[in-house]
């Protein structure tokens, strides 16, 4: 007995189709342009945003799939066309509002936004950056990240990421890595072209960066913050006033020592110190004995003067060990974190306690200071 084929059961298939880069089913973003039916076989046309889509075949093989799960479809067929620039504004309405604002800065936002910050250049805060991000996303997490290091961006290279944004009515659709979107001014510069900008250029970039980048639904942003406590700190404590400082250091003294001054930039921004992580800890020699290259103590010794000098507690979130292959997978694009060595055990174990709060906000003051 044959199956009579039907334009809703049809389009329930498609509700089932996701644009990858905006995580909404094809059905509710205007991308069905159309749906024929000749007896058993199924021909649909699907707009896609831009002419060169990067996601043109994923759409065209998860569309193709879903109709071909229809009980009793025989022929298949998917096309595309391409949306016009009024199609692309309305879409570009739907998703953001007729004005661009920063989605995580908003009351009803629930994604968990973390400033990686650190005293000084060299302790590896990008590497923690994007593993981190990495492992966040391993958990099945939505993550995103920030490379807000705009003179000494790396996020790109160490994802292994060759693509570039695109826009969809001035909307900039990030690339993915990994299973994590991200975007850089890396993307925007010829080859390794330093970047000679003053504060209020540093600003904007990362106010785009916040606010024209279509996230969508994230669980995670992570911001690589460069080191110190100059302009782009300032200005993410501005845009993001609920953004929570990661504070990376090396167990060395001196690094402890500079670490401190990064982690104190919240008595004046009023941010939450969210931990304190300690890279570059004792590293596991072959024949199994340990060597401090770096020393002992630091990371711990941080944390403890932050709680002093924040009067909340700021926690040792771990010491991560000091391995060469978390640099050869940061060379190679491939995060250590998705690997099983003890250092990605150790950055496992990180990422699994920012993957929770650890108290409700509910009800709680921000301390936040809106006169400033």
């Amino acid at each position: 007995m044959m199956t009579t084929i039907t334009d809703s059961a049809v389009r329930a298939a498609l509700s089932r189709v996701e644009d990858p880069e905006i995580g909404k089913p094809i059905t509710e973003l205007g991308m069905v342009k159309s749906v024929e039916i000749h007896g058993a076989d199924v021909a649909v046309e699907v707009y896609l945003t831009i002419a060169g889509c990067p996601m043109k075949n994923t759409i065209v093989e998860n569309t193709r799939a879903a109709v071909q799960d229809i009980e009793g479809v025989g022929e298949v067929s998917v096309t595309t066309d391409v949306m016009s620039d009024e199609q692309r504004r309305e879409l570009r309405t739907s998703l953001r509002g007729e004005e661009p604002v920063i989605p995580f800065a908003q009351p009803n936002s629930t994604t968990r936004v973390y400033a990686v910050a650190s005293g000084k250049g060299g302790v590896g805060k990008s590497s923690m950056t994007v593993n981190l991000a990495a492992a966040l996303a391993a958990r099945g997490l939505s993550v995103g990240v920030l490379d807000a290091d705009i003179y000494g961006h790396s996020v790109p290279g160490m994802l292994g990421s060759t693509d570039r944004p695109h826009a969809v009515d001035e909307m900039i659709m990030p690339p993915q890595a990994h299973g994590i979107k991200h975007i850089s001014i890396a993307h925007f510069v010829e080859g390794n072209a330093p970047v000679v900008w003053r504060g209020p250029m540093l600003h904007r970039a990362i106010q785009q960066f916040l606010g024209d980048v279509f996230w969508g639904d994230l669980d995670v942003l992570l911001l690589d913050l460069p080191p110190g406590t100059g302009d782009i700190a300032i200005s993410i404590a501005q845009l993001l006033p609920n953004a929570e400082l990661l504070v990376v250091t090396t167990p060395q003294a001196a690094a402890a020592e500079v670490a401190e001054r990064a982690g104190s930039i919240s008595l004046q921004t009023h941010q939450r110190i969210a931990g304190v992580i300690e890279n570059m800890a004792a590293m596991v020699l072959p024949d199994g004995s340990v060597m401090d290259v770096f020393g002992s103590g630091g990371g711990q010794a941080v944390a403890d003067r932050l709680t002093t000098l924040t009067g909340a507690e700021v926690p040792l979130l771990g010491s991560v060990p000091l391995d060469p292959k978390l640099r050869e997978g940061g060379d190679s694009g491939t995060p250590i974190a998705l690997g099983d060595s003890p250092t990605a055990k150790a950055i496992q174990a990180v990422a699994a306690k920012l993957a929770v709060r650890r108290e409700s906000l509910a009800g709680k003051s921000l301390g936040l200071n809106t006169s400033r």
